[in-house]
């Protein structure tokens, strides 16, 4: 069937046209899904949006050991026995385990076909569980509902209820216990309690118990309670291909859940990763599971060490612990006995093809007619005897390869016999030159999974077709067979997340290194100041879904502004400073102000700034023409300035013989007829007592790097849509001295200098952090060389 005739297809079933032609191109889930349709028999006819929603769920979730029944489950959806998608999950579990023959009433009994809940026994089954929750209810009233509902859910008496109706019912329960809502729970009308309502919301970012030693239940973010992620099995729920193997695995795992994240180390993280490493320590913990970091290091011609240093600091950087490290390369000795094990079971063989041979054979760039190689079905000795001459050196790179046989005619190109071994002469940084022969990532992957004993094998969507080739090899060798599941990866728009082409961008200079604050890699985000909460936070707040979605740029940006609006310090910042003269003050006069770090939250403590005869405001403050639309200082206009008892008057401007402006000339309105206003800038004054103002090298000013939201789609390529203007830099800036306690309270708190923890908010300018650039010495102050980032 043609692509235009699939999209009809999948049209007749309710699928919106682009979504229909988005499956008609994946050529994994289009075929399953048109045999679905015709078994279910409304290939012609058409059928419900509902009822194709389902069979669309069906075509999604078959596994291969429940293929064989497809027709039947079609068939019970079509007739209405199933309902739900949870029923579909369950009817795809029970054919799984069921053999050959079907029984219809074991059938429904498992996936709940023909089950009626009556309303009075939702209300008792609520009732019972809300009792085992009442002191926690209590206690956290309303935040609580959230995560009560899909523990509700997960109980078996309300397993096949309406979702709608247990929430309905919940809530109900919830109000007869605690009462409805009041001022405890809604946010008041004053604007400080809703700042402090607010406050809360983005203190929850941090998420105790996500990045923390701390095992708190109510703090699991919803992104685990709810949604994809929630419906996963728990352990000990996948089958295997001998039950001994399951048996052994939770004699070894005591049933806990067991997750990895595994990088390549080939390059530096980036927020991409975040998500990941949410996802994988994150499901771990909220099951009271373990997650292991596992370095996926079986390509030595691409992995630094910096490569292996960077990365451990990025997941301890947004807070996560790894139960255990470890590394592909632990397993090389298990792997290379398991190849030969492979290939005694005839399972795999020694390939001779060329890569462009090998490209022809699989359809070439036509997607023609696909071929076996005349090597796969040498015989097995043959290829024992060519694996030992790979493992001995006996062979350049590319002239002999150990290649996986599984079906070069499936419509997975995931099956069309995939590489497990090739020849390398380049030393690994931890083997060195022990093996010249390393296994591909298709052979490794799902087997240190399976040797780690892996419960859940969390990946993003572009492993979807290579779930088939996971599960073949695992049963292929007989060993312990994970559960793989896809979730969308984190792509944000205006930046480039490819390795290759962030490599490109440091190698030929146009970024100072991978942490330049321009780029989305984490240590970039880092060294820019972003708080690693609240990178957790979006994360988190974005969920798991399993369709991919490009999120905008600005969304990200508005989640670390409001987690740094209640979390940093307020500091005065001139960025292009002008000097002003008060004249009417004598030359000694210096008064000490006490002004707090945040108005409105005295937690964040005061400092001390001078005021004297000679300040400095912004540029952006003054003009010389004065205009009704204009409330800043002005010739002849007055003005205040932020937490100084009166207000100042210009009266006067001096200029160079070039017509500069070389310092403003005010008058303190202080007098019998003081004068007010309403309009307030900042400013810092000069102070040799207080070592004020503080003197900036620099002020780096980062904007978009890229011009377009897509870079990779333009057609000269991505380098041609570089942004010139991306970083600015503000040089003889000035700041106030109230610096200084900043510091020195951030680096009380680490043994490490973390310059880029010193973050503030500049009144009106932005949020900055220091830069790794600047010198402070061990007084922690900053008088050899102070740069900042623009947040």
């Amino acid at each position: 069937m043609s692509d235009n005739d699939l999209i009809i297809l999948f049209q007749s079933i309710g699928l919106s046209e682009q979504r229909a032609k988005d499956t008609a191109k994946n050529k994994k889930l289009a075929p399953t899904l048109q045999t679905t349709i015709v078994e279910a028999g409304v290939n012609e006819t058409g059928c419900d949006k509902s009822v194709g929603a389902l069979l669309y769920t069906l075509a999604s979730t078959i596994t291969k050991d429940a293929n064989s029944h497809l027709s039947y489950i079609a068939r019970a959806i079509i007739d209405k026995r199933l309902k739900s998608a949870d029923q579909i999950a369950a009817a795809i579990k029970y054919v799984e385990n069921a053999g050959d023959e079907l029984v219809d009433t074991e059938f429904d009994n498992a996936c709940g076909v023909g089950i009626v809940i009556t309303p009075e026994q939702i209300t008792s089954a609520i009732s019972t569980f809300l009792e085992s929750k009442k002191d926690l209810l209590v206690k956290d009233r309303y935040k609580l509902l959230g995560s009560l509902l899909a523990q509700a859910r997960q109980t078996p008496e309300l397993r096949w209820v309406n979702g709608a109706d247990v929430k309905e019912e919940l809530e109900k329960q919830v109000v007869a216990l605690i009462g409805p809502k009041d001022e405890r729970d809604m946010p008041k009308k004053n604007k400080d309690t809703k700042n402090d309502q607010k406050k809360a919301e983005i203190n929850a970012m941090k998420v105790s118990g996500f990045g923390s030693n701390k095992s708190n239940q109510n703090s699991i973010p919803n992104m685990f309670l709810e949604g994809e992620l929630a419906k996963l099995h728990k352990p000990g729920g996948n089958k295997q291909i001998k039950p001994e193997l399951m048996e052994q695995h939770l004699k070894e795992t005591g049933g806990k859940v067991l997750t990895r994240f595994p990088p390549e180390p080939n390059g530096f993280l980036h927020i991409g990763h975040a998500k990941a490493i949410n996802v994988n320590f994150g499901y771990a913990k909220a099951h009271n599971g373990l997650c292991y970091l596992r370095y996926d290091d079986t390509n030595p011609e691409a992995e630094e060490e910096h490569y292996f240093t960077s990365i451990k600091e990025a997941v301890e950087w947004l807070g996560f612990s790894p139960w255990k490290i470890s590394y592909s390369s632990d397993y090389f000795d298990k792997l290379y006995e398991l190849a030969i094990e492979l290939i005694k079971r005839d399972k795999a063989y020694a390939c001779s093809c060329t890569p462009e041979e090998m490209h022809e054979m699989r359809g070439g760039d036509d997607g023609g007619e696909r071929k076996e190689c005349a090597h796969r079905n040498r015989p097995i000795e043959e290829s024992l005897i060519e694996f030992k001459r790979m493992k001995e050196g006996r062979y350049k790179e590319g002239e002999v390869i150990i290649r996986m046989k599984m079906d070069m005619q499936s419509g997975n190109p995931q099956f069309w016999d995939l590489v497990a071994y090739r020849v390398l002469y380049t030393p690994h940084h931890r083997t060195g030159d022990k093996w010249c022969i390393y296994p591909t990532y298709d052979y490794t992957h799902c087997l240190c999974d399976s040797f780690e004993n892996i419960t859940h094998s969390l990946c993003t969507l572009e492993f979807r077709m290579s779930r088939e080739s996971y599960y073949w090899l695992c049963d292929a060798l007989e060993v312990y067979k994970p559960v793989q599941f896809e979730y969308n990866r984190l792509n944000i728009n205006n930046t480039i997340m490819s390795k290759r082409k962030i490599a490109k961008l440091v190698n030929e200079g146009y970024v100072k290194g991978w942490d330049d604050p321009r780029l989305y890699t984490l240590p970039a985000l880092r060294r820019r100041g972003v708080p690693p909460e609240a990178i957790n936070g979006f994360v988190q707040d974005l969920g798991v879904t399993t369709s991919n979605s490009t999120i905008q740029v600005t969304r990200f940006d508005k989640y670390v502004r409001d987690y740094l609006d209640f979390h940093v310090p307020r500091l005065m910042v001139i960025v292009d400073p002008i000097k002003v003269v008060i004249e009417n003050l004598p030359d000694d006069y210096l008064e000490e102000l006490t002004v707090p770090f945040k108005p409105k939250d005295p937690s964040m403590d005061d400092h001390v700034v001078p005021f004297s005869k000679i300040v400095y405001i912004d540029k952006s403050d003054f003009r010389e023409q004065h205009s009704p639309d204009y409330f800043r200082l002005a010739v002849g206009k007055t003005v205040g300035l932020l937490y100084v008892k009166h207000c100042i008057t210009c009266t006067d401007v001096k200029k160079d013989s070039e017509g500069n402006i070389e310092y403003l000339i005010c008058r303190y309105e202080n007098g019998p007829d003081i004068k007010k206003s309403k309009t307030y800038i900042q400013w810092v004054s000069e102070s040799t007592k207080h070592q004020s103002p503080i003197r900036l090298n620099e002020i780096r000013i980062y904007n978009n790097f890229f011009m377009s939201e897509n870079p990779s789609a333009h057609p000269e390529g991505f380098l041609k849509d570089i942004n010139p203007n991306s970083l600015e830099i503000a040089t003889n800036s000035l700041i106030e001295i109230g610096l200084h306690r900043i510091i020195s309270k951030v680096f009380e708190k680490s043994e490490k200098k973390e310059f880029e923890a010193v973050r503030f908010q500049a009144i009106r300018v932005g949020y900055f952090c220091i830069d790794k650039d600047s010198f402070i010495d061990e007084k922690n102050e900053t008088k050899n060389k102070l740069i900042l980032n623009k947040i």
